[in-house]
């Protein structure tokens, strides 16, 4: 077949949560299946790049390098690599709540907190080898749930107590905490590098 009829047999549309598929006969089918939607992809693939930029990153550094605490934080650069890994579970079960609608209750920054303090004793000598790998698996999971999510999942809204019970979307909160979560640490394990005289700005 040519023209448009040709044409429209080999395209596929997605338009929110509905696949909308053209066939060579003209006829059109329409599907609740999710594959996934642009939105959900692209969060996807930012939670990718900063979750592979910080395991790049920590592949690279020296033992030294390794041991280097943050200034302001305490912790050393491999143990915040090792809980950036260890919190997608956490981040992202919370997340899929919101993507349905449940509110997140009673999870407070001074429970953040603590969790944070705890991981820090019970990993202090985790190892690169290990650090990575869980990075690595952990960024994968979550981005493979992520790009589940259809656009109506994304845009549901519920109160959230770490912002003092502010009804927000399940974008904001994938943003602000698993998609963004490796950018920030990477971003200061850099500026404790540096002013640590171990150059690694770039």
């Amino acid at each position: 077949m040519s023209g448009f009829g040709g044409l429209c047999a080999e395209i596929m549309w997605s338009r929110e949560c509905d696949i909308i598929a053209a066939h060579s006969d003209g006829q059109f089918t329409f599907s609740p299946e999710i594959v996934m939607t642009r939105r959900a992809d692209a969060l996807a693939d930012r939670l990718e790049q900063g979750a592979n930029a910080l395991a790049d990153l920590a592949a690279s550094l020296t033992d030294a390098e390794w041991r280097v605490r943050l200034p302001g934080d305490g912790r050393t650069v491999g143990v915040v690599v090792h809980h950036v890994a260890s919190m997608y579970p956490l981040e992202m079960e919370l997340a899929m709540g919101v993507a349905e609608g449940r509110a997140i209750a009673g999870v407070t920054w001074d429970a953040v907190h603590e969790i944070n303090a705890n991981h820090a004793r019970e990993h202090a000598g985790t190892t690169r080898e290990e650090a990575i790998a869980l990075l690595r698996q952990n960024s994968a999971l979550a981005a493979k749930a992520i790009r589940e999510l259809r656009d109506e999942q994304l845009d549901r809204a519920a109160p959230i107590s770490l912002y003092s019970d502010t009804t927000l979307t399940c974008q904001f909160f994938l943003e602000d905490h698993p998609v963004r979560h490796s950018y920030h640490h990477t971003a200061a394990i850099r500026r404790a590098l540096a002013q640590s005289g171990k150059v690694r700005v770039a």
